[in-house]
């Protein structure tokens, strides 16, 4: 086995996702989902957090945040925060998260999407731990916004997780408790 670190990537998609009726939309990028899912990535020791967005006052919104936190006032006023939002990267879409893991690794990508609803083609927790903990090939792990992500998105994943909570009759997480979640089944230490 590989004692290497798993290299595990996760992309937090704004578009296309769905809203309650089903119907494709952008969604709008959230202060709490930068803070909380970089810190929960970092204390799992992923290494590249996309959030994409095609619309460019999103991205500025991105970069705004990430830029207090690097290089304004909370640079110096909270060293944990910066090291955790310095591994956000603001993209414009699924494409790109995709061309840049890519040419990063220069090798096969498992993408992985998530959904709160049962899907095909599911991959089991325990199946994608294995493949990280042998560093088969780079994973990226896809979350969708609002109600989830779109078919075209769910269409070019290789595999999906099963859903957290899979007989629950409330299903209403939030994205980075999702997040939280899911890197604790996949990274989290077991042994103690």
């Amino acid at each position: 086995m590989d004692t290497t670190e798993p290299e595990l990537a996760i992309a937090l998609l704004h578009h296309p996702v769905l809203n309650k009726q089903g119907e494709t939309i952008g969604s709008a990028v959230t202060n709490l989902d930068l803070h909380d899912i970089s810190r929960a990535a970092r204390t799992y020791g992923v290494k590249n957090y996309f959030v994409a967005t095609p619309f460019e006052d999103q991205l500025e919104l991105v970069r705004e945040i990430t830029d207090h936190w690097q290089n304004g006032h909370g640079a110096t006023a909270n060293p944990a925060r910066k090291e955790a939002l310095a591994m956000v990267k603001a993209v414009n879409g699924f494409e790109t998260v995709i061309k840049e893991m890519r040419s990063r690794f220069n090798r096969r990508l498992l993408v992985v999407a998530t959904s709160a609803r049962q899907r095909p083609n599911q991959m089991s927790y325990e199946a994608l731990k294995i493949h990280l903990n042998m560093n088969r090939s780079p994973v990226l792990l896809l979350f969708g916004t609002a109600h989830g992500l779109a078919p075209e998105i769910m269409e070019k994943a290789d595999a999906v997780l099963p859903p957290i909570a899979r007989h629950a009759d409330y299903n209403h997480l939030s994205v980075r408790s999702a997040v939280s979640i899911i890197l604790d089944r996949l990274l989290g230490d077991r042994d103690k």
